[in-house]
Order: C-alpha cells, then structure tokens, then sequence
C-alpha cells in the first residue's frame, strides 16, 4: 500500500503529483473510497461544484480513494485524498482494513517538506522506518522524531500496531518556491518508491516538465535582489556550518499553500540540505526541526 495526502505533509504538491502521476500512468482502477463526511471539516476544504453539461450540476467531495494496480509484477493499493480533519484512529483503521483484506504486506507513505534547498539541485529523498529489516533492506533511517505529526505518521504508527512493516519518504522542495508544484520532487519520490517496492517509475511525464517548473522559479527570483542573493548563497554553500540560522525570515501562514515568501526562511527547516548532511544523520533533524515548527498550525 502507498499513501500520500494533500495538505500538511505535502509541500509543493509533490507527494499528491507522485500519486496521481502513479495512478495515471500505471493505469490503476478503482478499488474503494472512504465517505469523507465523518473525517472532513468541509469549511476548511469545500467540496467543488462541477457542470456535467449545461443543464447539469453535481457535488464533487474531497473523498480519500484507493486504486489497485500490478507493476512489474508488484500488487499496489494507492491512497490518495485530503488528510482528514477528524477521527484519525477511525479513519486509519478503515485504510489499515483494506489493507489486511487485500493481504498488503507493507505501507509506504509519501510526504514532502519544505527546505532551504535551491531548485536546480537534484531533489533530496529522506526515507525512514522503525522496522530493522525495513531499514538494511532499503538503507533507510531509523525515524527518532519526537513532536507534532500528521496524518502520514498516524497510518504508519498504525501499519506498525497491525503488523505491517511500513516507511516513509520525504521529498525536500525550495522553501522560497512553495507556492509552485515541484515535478522534481514528485519524480524523485516515484524513483525512490521504484527503489524500494521494485514496480515501474513513470516519471517522463514530469521529467518534461522540469524547464518550465525551474523558468518560473527563475522569473520570480529575478523580480527579487534579495531573493537572488540569498539563492546565490545557498547554492555556493559548501557545509551547514557556513548557514547563520537568523539571517532570513518568512512570513507564514495557517495553510503551506497560502504561504507568500518575502526572504528565505531559517526556521522553515532550520539550514541547507547538502549531500553531505543526506549521507549523515543531519538531514532528518532538519525533517525533524521542520515538523517542530508546525505546532502553531
């Protein structure tokens, strides 16, 4: 089973593109929906009106659904939908029961965060686990965060409770580009998920769409000097030990997709991601420092 969700644990949009390009590009068919009316805060996130045609409205509610689909000769149960407001325990008990009724014998959740990282880098993938087996099997880290969660820790703590092993992948996005949904960073998850479950990677769909994701990017650092100086910084920066944490600041708000940058922010993550600091253990603090500072939302 592989899991992701808008809202919260996904910067950038890059967990839910991952999904949706997976579930497009392999072909997945309907497999269930969980009834969003006992898990949603509809005042938060509204369902849409749509026009089937010109006499004909209809209702579309922000449902979490599941596909099913084999990949090379993998058996796959996608999730996808908006992290629930209430009753997690419920809610992930009902996505647990699919998943032991259909045998699964594992959870993947994806999720990605934002990080003081320049966007024409490669995207960093974090991966962690609890499972011992899990973590030499697919060199992951052993997650020792302490702190606020979302939803994607709730459904892994949950696998755990039920016996499935489970894992989760972390993609970090430019904290100054927010706004802009990262194919880069949903390509570098459907490759790391490829990694580790052993189905196909459909990301040329994204791969095509990395000039024009990183020609915005450039347009609107040019329209900021101070922007484009503190880019220039980051991507000369050779150790986290050149970073001075209280140099920028960022204005944020109650929901990542509205927030606006002025400067790049220090305590959005708390320093730069280097390869250096991926090999180390340094990289989840920041995942870690990140999640800290979302305790206000």
């Amino acid at each position: 089973m592989i899991a992701a969700f808008t809202g919260w644990n996904d910067a950038a949009d890059a967990a839910s593109m991952a999904l949706k390009t997976l579930i497009e590009r392999l072909g997945a068919a309907p497999l269930a929906e969980i009834d969003p009316e006992e898990f949603t805060d509809f005042a938060t996130i509204r369902p849409h009106v749509r026009l089937s045609d010109a006499s004909n409205r209809h209702i579309v509610w922000p449902t979490v659904s599941m596909w099913s689909v084999s990949s090379n000769d993998q058996d796959l149960i996608l999730v996808l939908g908006p992290e629930p407001a209430l009753r997690w325990k419920l809610f992930c008990k009902q996505i647990i029961g699919v998943a032991q009724t259909y045998q699964a014998q594992s959870l993947i959740s994806l999720g990605a965060l934002l990080a003081d990282v320049p966007h024409r880098h490669p995207t960093q993938v974090l991966g962690t686990a609890v499972d011992q087996d899990m973590i030499d099997a697919h060199d992951l880290q052993r997650s020792r965060y302490e702190g606020p969660t979302g939803i994607v820790g709730v459904l892994n703590d949950s696998a755990q409770r039920a016996g499935l092993s489970s894992a989760s992948l972390w993609a970090a996005v430019p904290a100054y580009a927010a706004q802009l949904p990262s194919p880069k960073a949903a390509a570098a998850l459907i490759d790391r998920l490829a990694e580790i479950v052993g189905c196909d990677a459909p990301t040329a769909v994204l791969d095509e769409q990395y000039d024009e994701y990183e020609a915005a990017i450039d347009q609107i650092i040019e329209n900021d000097p101070s922007m484009a100086s503190y880019l220039e910084r980051l991507e000369n920066m050779d150790d986290e030990d050149d970073y001075e944490e209280d140099e920028y600041s960022y204005d944020e708000s109650d929901d990542d997709d509205d927030m606006t940058p002025s400067e790049p922010s220090s305590d959005i993550v708390g320093g730069p991601i280097t390869e250096e600091s991926l090999d180390s253990e340094a990289f989840l603090e920041e995942v870690e420092q990140f999640l800290r500072s979302q305790h206000d939302d």
